[in-house]
């Protein structure tokens, strides 16, 4: 009897020990994975034939130079919300994206830009709208969400309230940029009132450059909290003070740490109808589906078949980052604690 007590003790000790070093692993698995950041740059008929190779090491080395921001206050323990917030601003302050400094011209030969970011554990969020000259519209959204009662400040409001908490402002010809005005006459040239089948000649190529640019955010941080930010210069040409989904949050922005962060850029009309950054959350959140599940579902099943392009970047509750889009390629990239990092921009590698 004795001895049968003592394999019976020794039986249950080697399984609490197993129990304890797997507990032990999995922690270290989760430590390893603690804080997290996906950026994207815009989402439509990027191929690689359309780019020269200098093009390319262009955009490949903003995007990291965006990650590694983002990711340096995320290292030094910094908020989700300052980590979307520099990743962004480093975008914004290159002529090669569509948002800030490269910032495409409406009909009238002008910049009105949009911006918008969004705490997933408060739900707090700000956004701007058809602004003009703040030099980085993501700092003037998050001064509407932490300065204000309100949600979303358009126009010479959202510009005053900037301006009064020393957001800089310049002058609209800070704006300019060669590719931006060309689009625009080329597109007025043509007598064309929707972008759906415009273009532009990159290498002698067509690519449809109204569909890319916009740019955005998810981080989580070490605290387990997630961000999700965007921002964006719209559509060329855009007619009649035209405001798209990035400042409407639940279409092109959302956060939520019960879900995810999503952050989208596309043909905005589209993720504005089918609410689609909410319309994820809402999915995993409510009918079980994983993140790619939920990407997949908004973007071909409900995005596509209405017409719209585009692409969406992600980071759930576990810092898993996730991205998805039905047009041709997506400026796109991540990095993660564990060491992991991807820069990408054609068509999908998995």
């Amino acid at each position: 009897m004795k001895k049968l007590l003592l394999i019976c003790f020794i039986l249950l000790f080697t399984y609490s020990c197993k129990e304890t070093n797997s507990q032990q692993n999995d922690s270290a698995t989760k430590e390893a994975n603690s804080f997290s950041i996906v950026i994207h740059g815009g989402a439509g008929g990027i191929k690689r034939e359309y780019f020269t190779k200098e093009q390319e090491e262009a955009y490949s080395k903003k995007l990291e130079e965006a990650l590694n921001a983002g990711y340096a206050v995320l290292e030094k323990g910094g908020i989700s919300l300052d980590a979307v917030q520099a990743a962004i601003n480093v975008m914004e302050n290159s002529p090669l994206f569509n948002a800030g400094k490269g910032a495409v011209y409406n009909s009238d030969g002008n910049q009105e830009m949009d911006a918008a970011i969004m705490d997933g554990k408060t739900l707090n969020s700000g956004a701007i709208a058809g602004v003009n000259h703040i030099k980085n519209p993501i700092l003037a959204a998050r001064i509407v969400m932490d300065s204000s009662k309100h949600v979303l400040l358009s126009g010479k409001g959202a510009e005053i309230m900037a301006a009064k908490y020393g957001i800089e402002m310049v002058d609209s010809t800070y704006f300019f940029t060669e590719k931006r005005m060309n689009q625009l006459r080329k597109l007025q040239g043509k007598e064309k009132t929707q972008l759906d089948h415009t273009a532009f000649l990159i290498k002698n190529e067509l690519i449809d450059d109204h569909k890319f640019g916009t740019v955005g955010a998810v981080a989580m941080d070490k605290s387990g909290n997630i961000a999700a930010g965007t921002s964006t210069g719209g559509m060329t040409n855009k007619k009649y003070g035209r405001i798209g989904d990035v400042p409407l949050i639940g279409a092109g922005t959302y956060a939520n740490n019960l879900t995810c962060g999503i952050s989208a850029t596309g043909t905005g009309e589209y993720f504005i109808r089918t609410v689609a950054s909410h319309e994820v959350s809402s999915l995993i959140q409510y009918k079980g589906f994983s993140p790619k599940e939920a990407l997949n579902e908004v973007l071909f099943n409900q995005i596509g078949p209405l017409g719209g392009e585009g692409g969406m970047i992600l980071i759930d509750k576990n810092g898993d980052v996730y991205w998805d889009f039905n047009s041709t390629g997506m400026f796109r990239g991540y990095k993660k604690s564990n060491g992991e990092t991807k820069v990408e921009m054609f068509e999908k590698t998995k």
